[in-house]
């Protein structure tokens, strides 16, 4: 295989039809280490969003269970990504978020606001610390996977295009980032998770590599100093300069999961899709969890 030739690939499949397809070869064979850390970027910014930040720092999940919130999140929105949404086990995933979220009083905007980042930052994240920038297919492809997994977790008003993902995201930061204690404690305790998985007397400069990512609207609204532009620039020359050392590899050839991550800590002799999350009991007259997509109907040529 040549470097490129996994584009090539992706430049034939059809981004509406073979969305699935797509989204597999960019996410774990072209950029896996990129995707990762775009996705917690993207989760991380919606902690700037007070209704979301004071909810989630008034569960607790994240200030007291930080690094088994991380590995749940990720191996649940994994699971879909590898198995497909009509395999027993994407449909278990989807049927745990749905589960978790139904417990709680989250507005349909900021679903959609959350699903919209998971779109939006990573294509961002690859034009500039990417080894390539991403292609118009592999966008479609993105916008439409997400789209598809927020049909079955009953989000409404989707966006329509990548384009409309990337206005929804910009118009809704624009009107609703700003101050909470909560959202502040949860940002904490999310960079703390991330500097553990370091040696300790590297957790200060892992924690100031992390806030040098943070772009302005995201420090002032968690309210800490901006870092030295010294250490910007320091961070992402790095990392644009490993983006050209990634260039000259060769294609990787076997697809890279969430599950193979270093970062996931939690679960050493391996886990049970059904048992990941968070078990409330469910509210009164709900049947919590299901999955408002009728499967075998939707996407079912895809998972393939």
């Amino acid at each position: 295989m040549k470097r490129y030739d996994w584009l090539k690939e992706i430049q034939r499949l059809d981004p509406e039809r073979d969305f699935l397809r797509i989204y597999r070869i960019t996410a774990t064979l072209e950029f896996p280490w990129d995707w990762t850390r775009a996705l917690e970027l993207a989760l991380y910014r919606t902690y700037a969003v007070p209704s979301i930040g004071r909810l989630l720092g008034g569960t607790g999940e994240f200030t007291v269970r930080g690094q088994k919130r991380y590995d749940d999140t990720a191996l649940l929105l994994d699971a879909v990504v590898e198995h497909g949404f009509d395999s027993e086990d994407g449909r278990t995933a989807i049927r745990r978020i749905n589960q978790m979220h139904r417990r709680y009083d989250i507005s349909n905007d900021d679903m959609r606001y959350v699903l919209c980042t998971f779109v939006v930052i990573p294509c961002r994240w690859l034009d500039s610390y990417g080894w390539r920038r991403l292609s118009g297919h592999e966008r479609h492809a993105t916008a439409t996977y997400y789209r598809t997994l927020g049909r079955h977790m009953g989000i409404q008003d989707l966006p329509g295009s990548y384009a409309d993902f990337e206005r929804c995201l910009d118009e809704y930061e624009a009107a609703h980032f700003g101050w909470d204690e909560g959202g502040r404690r949860v940002s904490d305790a999310t960079l703390d998770v991330m500097a553990s998985w370091y040696p300790r007397p590297l957790a200060p400069l892992v924690r100031g590599a992390s806030m040098a990512l943070l772009d302005d609207s995201l420090l002032h609204a968690f309210r800490y100093e901006p870092p030295h532009p010294a250490t910007r620039a320091l961070v992402r020359g790095a990392l644009r300069a490993r983006a050209k050392a990634v260039r000259l590899l060769p294609p990787r050839r076997t697809p890279h999961y969430a599950r193979q991550n270093p970062e996931i800590k939690g679960y050493p002799n391996g886990y049970v899709l059904a048992d990941l999350g968070t078990f409330p009991d469910a509210p009164s007259g709900r049947r919590a969890g299901v999955c408002p997509v009728p499967h075998g109907t939707s996407g079912s040529p895809l998972a393939e």
